[in-house]
């Protein structure tokens, strides 16, 4: 029971890895307030649905789940959308949205939430494996995770001496909704899809969510209370192609 009596707030908590990171979070003890947009399919929690692009709704939601759950020990800024094609292709919606959900979402919530947060507590930043090293005709999404990558670095200094760490999980591709409908938009067929990426890792398959909650749920734990700042590739051995 690694978090027994901790208080968590989890975004994106709808998805596939938010899932997990909610599942794994109340099997082990913690309290959880989840948002995203809508979190109805939720059980055994806090919720604190809405729009991540409201800034108005960011700055208050740590104070919220604070007030519901008693207190805050846990952030974990899972929430992500992925944006693709090269950047003549993009448009100013496309960085909008890219840069809200990515970038000042996670910033302001972390804004919000250290003053609230205590020795002993952790925030997760998800960023990923091509916000380090970029791939192809991704610009917008590589971007806003190289910036949550540096982001995580410099919170993971500045907030030490309070005990509170900072890192982030870096993940290839997963096995989610989100990576199955960016396939049928291109109108490929998501199964083969898959297939085709299992066979390009070395482990033998692209990630599941619950390879990447565990992962999180690490670094919010106290065996991991010797690190803040770090980067945590979880990528099958996969390199960035």
């Amino acid at each position: 029971m690694r978090f027994e009596g901790k208080r968590a707030l989890v975004t994106g908590a709808a998805g596939g890895i938010g899932r997990a990171i909610v599942a794994g979070l109340l099997a082990e003890g913690a309290h959880v307030a989840v948002t995203d947009r809508d979190t109805s399919a939720l059980t055994g929690v806090t919720h604190l649905p809405g729009d991540l692009l409201d800034p108005t709704f960011c700055d208050a939601l740590p104070a919220r789940a604070a007030d519901a759950l008693g207190g805050l020990d846990i952030l974990c800024n899972n929430a992500g959308v992925i944006t693709r094609g090269p950047i003549t292709d993009t448009t100013d919606a496309d960085y909008a949205l890219t840069m809200g959900v990515n970038v000042e979402a996670p910033f302001r919530l972390c804004r919000a939430a250290i003053p609230l947060m205590g020795q002993g507590s952790a925030i997760v930043n998800t960023s990923s494996c091509w916000g380090l090293r970029p791939g192809p005709d991704h610009p917008l999404y590589v971007m806003s995770k190289a910036a949550i990558a540096s982001l995580t670095q410099c919170l993971g200094r500045d907030h030490a001496h309070q005990g509170i760490r900072v890192n982030a999980v870096c993940p290839n591709e997963v096995n989610t909704p989100m990576i199955r409908t960016g396939f049928e938009i291109r109108g490929l067929d998501a199964d083969k899809a898959v297939e085709e990426l299992n066979a390009s890792v070395p482990i033998g398959r692209i990630a599941e969510p619950e390879d990447i909650a565990d992962v999180i749920l690490f670094l919010a734990s106290d065996a991991a209370r010797y690190m803040t700042g770090a980067l945590v590739e979880v990528n099958g051995g996969k390199p960035v192609i």
